[in-house]
């Protein structure tokens, strides 16, 4: 069997995207979600994308992280919505369907912008914090962030006791200014940093700016910039969460499985 692929990236964080309209592929194969992901012996990805029609959506986004489980991932529903815009399911907006819900999405200046989910609240963590935003982060704000040894304590607190047996993503957050901040994300899923983290980034300016009644914080990451836009809830909680950024193709091929 021969699958049709396109490679997607939104700030070096890169997919494995399938035009899955068909449902032809077989979503409880998850040692082939993996394989073609892997960097030396099939596509090489952060995780995999399947684009599903739904009755009641503009589309439907499968995501797999690199190892067969699932999450919401926000660069990878920026990424589905420019391939679904790139395949003609949608133009300038849309209204798509992700693990976690709804979510609406607009293409403006070559960004995606997506509209994430309300967050009730932020949790402390000792010095850290905790926060939901379709996947489970926790945030330690550091300086000199550049060096900061990601995976070796990113991979300690995401095994960590207080997040079993699920674990967590971990983030590492060096203010820059009054509103931009450099993240680095250790991924759980891919068990490693990656270059961007949509949901991580998301998570991280909520935290940042969590005083300010509404706020637009820029994102500085590994592989380019973000910036996310919210309103903070007297409850301690957030909505009008946004996510916008650059979501790219980068090259198309088969596979044969």
């Amino acid at each position: 069997m021969e699958i049709t692929f396109y490679k997607y990236q939104g700030t070096g964080n890169d997919f494995v995207m399938i035009d899955d309209r068909s449902e032809s592929f077989d979503v409880s194969d998850l040692e082939l979600v993996s394989k073609l992901c892997d960097r030396k012996f099939g596509i090489g990805a952060d995780g995999l994308i399947l684009i599903r029609n739904h009755p009641d959506y503009d589309f439907e986004m499968i995501y797999f992280n690199a190892d067969g489980s699932q999450s919401m991932c926000g660069n990878g529903a920026r990424c589905a919505v420019a391939f679904s815009a790139f395949l003609g399911i949608v133009t300038s907006k849309t209204h798509f369907l992700a693990i976690d819900g709804a979510h609406d999405a607009v293409i403006k200046d070559g960004l995606v912008q997506l509209l994430m989910g309300d967050v009730s609240g932020i949790e402390s963590k000792e010095q850290d914090y905790f926060v939901n935003t379709g996947s489970p982060h926790h945030i330690r704000l550091v300086k000199a962030v550049s060096d900061y040894p990601v995976f070796a304590e990113g991979k300690e607190v995401r095994y960590s006791s207080t997040y079993a047996p699920g674990g967590t993503n971990v983030n590492f957050v060096e203010a820059i200014s009054e509103d931009e901040i450099f993240v680095r994300t250790y991924e759980r899923g891919v068990e490693n940093e990656t270059l961007s983290c949509g949901t991580g980034v998301t998570a991280a300016a909520l935290v940042y700016g969590k005083d300010l009644p509404a706020a637009e914080i820029k994102i500085n990451t590994l592989g380019g910039k973000l910036s996310v836009k919210f309103t903070s809830k007297p409850s301690g909680g957030f909505s009008d969460i946004w996510l916008i950024g650059p979501a790219e193709q980068v090259f198309s091929g088969t596979i044969k499985i």
